[in-house]
C-alpha cells in the first residue's frame, strides 16, 4: 500500500525573477577569490588540468587555460540567468512535431509549412519513438517489428529527414528510452520480473489495466534501445533527443517481489550508465545526444538521471508541459500552484528548479495545447530576460 501523507501544502509565490547565486554559490565565488588573493592559484591549477582533462566529454572543442593568476575581480556571472559552471553551448532554436503529423509525406509537409517564421526556428523535432514505446518510422529493428512498436506503413527515416531539410530546417529525432509499455509486453525481459520466479511485473492489476516497464537494470532493454540508436544516428539526424530516462512508481508490495534495488538510493546509475553508452553509439555515428527531462518530474524529485557529474552528455532539453502543471505538481507534502498565465508558469517553474538544472546547457521546451501564440511570445520574452536563448515551441 502507498503511505499515506498527513496533509498537503498549498506553495504560491509571487512572480518575480531569481538573477543572483544560491547562498551555496556565493560561499563558494568567495572563497575562491580568496584562494586566488592568497597566491595559491598554482595549486589550484594543479589540481584543476587533470580534473578538466578527466571530464572532457567527446567532442568537446579545446579550451586553452590561462597560466597567469587573474589580477581582476571575479565576475559574478550569474546575473545573466545562465546556469553557472556550465561552457557556452550552441544556440538551438526548434520546433516539435507531433505523431499526427508523422503520417505521411503530404501531412508531414504541411506541418512543417505551418512552422511560425518569428522566432528564427532552425531545427525540427520528429518523434520517432514516444512514450509508451510506439514508433513512427519504419524500423527494422527485429524487437520493434516483432512487439508491433512499428506499425506498417510508417515512412522511412530518409524521407523524414529529407522533408525536413528540404523545408530548410535540421531534423532533430526524439527517442523515448524506458518509458516503454510494448516491447517488454512481447519480450519479457525487457521488463521488471520477479527475483523468485523471473515472472513479469506490470505496474497494476491486469484487470485494471496494469502494463509492463522497460527496465534500465535490463541488458536487454538497454540494447533494444541501443539498436534503435544505431538506426536513427546518422540517417540525417545531426541531434539525437533521448528522454524518459525514469522508474516507474513502485509500491511496497511491488518491492517485496522484485527485490530493493528498484528504491535504492544509488538506482540511479542503471540510468546514467544507459545513458552514456547511448552517447558513445550516437557520437559514434557523428550525431550528438541530448537529453530530455521534464520539469514536473524535477520539481517533484523524479528525476534520478539529474547527475551532471556522472553523465556524458551536457545539454538538456527542459520539458515544461503548460497542461502538465496546470493542476499543480505535488512533491508528496507540498502542492506547488502553477494557476497563472503561460509565461508566469514558465518563468516561476524555472525558478523553482534551477539549482538542479545548474549542471547543463539549457534549451527550454514548451508543449502542449493551453497557450496561443500571444502567450508563445510572452514566454520567448520571458526567457530572453533569463538570456535563455535556446528553445524548443510546438
Amino acid at each position: 500500500m502507498r503511505f499515506k501523507n498527513k496533509g498537503r501544502k498549498i506553495y504560491k509565490t509571487k512572480e518575480k525573477n531569481y538573477y543572483g547565486k544560491s547562498p551555496v554559490g556565493k560561499v563558494f565565488s568567495v572563497g575562491l577569490t580568496l584562494l586566488l588573493v592568497g597566491g595559491i592559484g598554482f595549486i589550484g591549477y594543479s589540481v584543476a588540468e587533470p580534473i578538466l582533462k578527466y571530464t572532457k566529454k567527446a567532442g568537446d572543442k579545446e579550451i586553452t587555460q590561462p597560466v597567469t593568476m587573474a589580477t581582476e575581480p571575479l565576475t559574478d556571472e550569474s546575473s545573466s540567468g545562465k546556469p553557472n559552471g556550465v561552457p557556452e553551448a550552441e544556440m538551438l532554436k526548434g520546433y516539435a512535431l507531433s505523431v499526427n503529423d508523422m503520417v505521411n509525406r503530404e501531412i508531414l509537409n504541411t506541418a512543417l509549412a505551418r512552422i511560425p517564421e518569428d522566432y528564427g526556428i532552425e531545427y525540427v523535432e520528429v518523434p520517432l519513438k514516444v512514450s509508451g514505446g510506439k514508433i513512427y518510422y519504419a524500423s527494422g529493428v527485429f524487437t520493434a517489428v516483432q512487439s508491433g512498436a512499428a506499425a506498417e506503413g510508417n515512412m522511412p527515416l530518409g524521407e523524414i529527414s529529407s522533408a525536413i531539410t528540404q523545408a530548410g530546417y535540421k531534423p532533430m529525432a526524439l527517442i523515448s528510452t524506458f518509458n516503454d509499455n510494448i516491447a517488454p509486453a512481447t519480450i519479457h525481459e525487457i521488463g521488471y520480473t520477479t527475483y523468485t520466479d523471473g515472472i513479469q511485473w506490470i505496474d497494476d492489476d491486469a484487470e485494471a489495466g496494469g502494463k509492463p516497464w522497460a527496465s534500465p537494470f535490463s541488458t536487454t532493454a538497454v540494447n533494444y534501445n541501443i539498436n534503435i540508436i544505431d538506426e536513427v544516428s546518422g540517417a540525417g539526424f545531426g541531434k539525437v533527443i533521448c528522454s524518459d530516462f525514469v522508474f516507474p512508481e513502485f509500491r511496497s508490495t511491488d518491492v517485496e517481489i522484485l527485490g530493493e534495488h528498484v528504491i535504492s538510493p544509488d538506482r540511479y546509475m542503471a540510468l546514467t550508465s544507459a545513458a552514456n553508452t547511448l552517447y558513445e553509439h550516437i557520437t559514434n555515428k557523428g550525431s550528438s545526444m541530448i537529453l530530455e527531462v521534464s520539469a514536473a518530474d524535477i520539481l517533484s524529485g523524479k528525476s534520478d538521471i539529474m547527475q551532471p557529474m556522472l553523465l556524458k552528455v551536457n545539454t538538456l532539453i527542459l520539458d515544461i508541459n503548460i497542461d502538465e502543471i496546470k493542476y499543480g505538481v505535488s512533491t508528496g507534502d507540498t502542492v506547488y500552484d502553477f494557476s497563472g498565465a503561460a509565461a508566469y508558469n514558465v518563468d516561476k517553474m524555472l525558478d523553482l528548479i534551477w539549482d538542479e538544472i545548474s549542471g547543463f546547457n539549457v534549451v527550454v521546451k514548451i508543449t502542449g495545447q493551453n497557450y496561443n501564440p500571444s502567450d508563445t511570445a510572452r514566454i520567448v520574452e520571458k526567457l530572453s530576460e533569463r538570456e535563455i536563448n535556446s528553445y524548443i515551441l510546438s
